[in-house]
């Protein structure tokens, strides 16, 4: 790797960890497509899957007094008894279909929440146990696991900080578990290692400057920006289903 690939890799993982450490998501949303402007996907890859843990870690660090430890813990174990499941569908249905249709229900929502915010609501924890078997499916088989997770922090109404906290909570062990077995299937190396540990520096920096925007940023404006995330998301996972 050249040093200017190098400079605009690491640039790229600090941005990431930015938009993740303010909103507590959007790193691979943000990373994945630019670093595949640099990068082949087979680095791209597991390298975007060693800063996911390491920005769960240091943000829990920061914000775990509001982590929502039971929703967390049954996401993910719903997430776990959903994987089996995904292996099974991957066989057996179009992965484009499965990420339109997953694409569409996310920009609709989204688009509905930004005109008219707060009009979705789940009162209770049941539904938690559903929002994570889809993503533990959808994971297994689609690599998608956290739109349905998002989904239900944003529906359930958690307030900024135990958004943050709680979706890394989640994020930390399944995130572990995909780093994980990407190196089960080969895809850590030497390349990975060296520009993952390059970035780190910067990445320490993002956290803090995340951390300041985060405390600046209103509730309202908050949901709203998180709504806009969630929009792109759903542009891109679309594209990537049509493309």
């Amino acid at each position: 790797m050249d040093t200017g690939t190098l400079l605009w890799t690491v640039a790229i993982v600090g941005f990431a960890a930015l938009i993740r450490s303010t909103f507590g998501f959007g790193d691979a949303l943000v990373g994945m497509p630019l670093l595949a402007l640099f990068l082949p996907l087979r680095t791209a890859t597991p390298l975007m899957a060693f800063v996911g843990p390491t920005l769960a870690t240091l943000l829990l660090i920061r914000e775990w007094r509001h982590l929502r430890i039971r929703s967390a813990f049954r996401l993910i174990i719903a997430t776990l008894a959903g994987i089996p499941f995904g292996l099974y569908f991957l066989k057996r249905i179009d992965e484009r279909t499965v990420n339109a249709i997953l694409a569409a229900i996310i920009i609709l929502f989204a688009l509905y929440n930004l005109f008219r915010p707060g009009l979705l609501h789940l009162r209770g924890e049941r539904s938690c146990w559903a929002f994570g078997f889809a993503a533990g499916v959808l994971g297994a088989a689609y690599n998608t696991n956290g739109p349905p997770v998002i989904l239900y922090g944003v529906l359930r109404g958690w307030k900024p900080e135990e958004f943050r906290a709680t979706l890394q909570g989640y994020f930390l062990p399944t995130g572990t578990a995909i780093l994980v077995g990407q190196g089960i299937a080969g895809l850590w190396s030497g390349a990975v290692f060296r520009t993952y540990l390059l970035s780190l520096p910067l990445i320490l920096l993002a956290v803090l400057a995340g951390t300041a925007l985060a405390r600046k940023i209103l509730p309202s404006r908050f949901n709203q920006a998180v709504h806009i995330l969630m929009l792109a998301a759903g542009t891109v996972l679309l594209v990537k289903s049509i493309l």
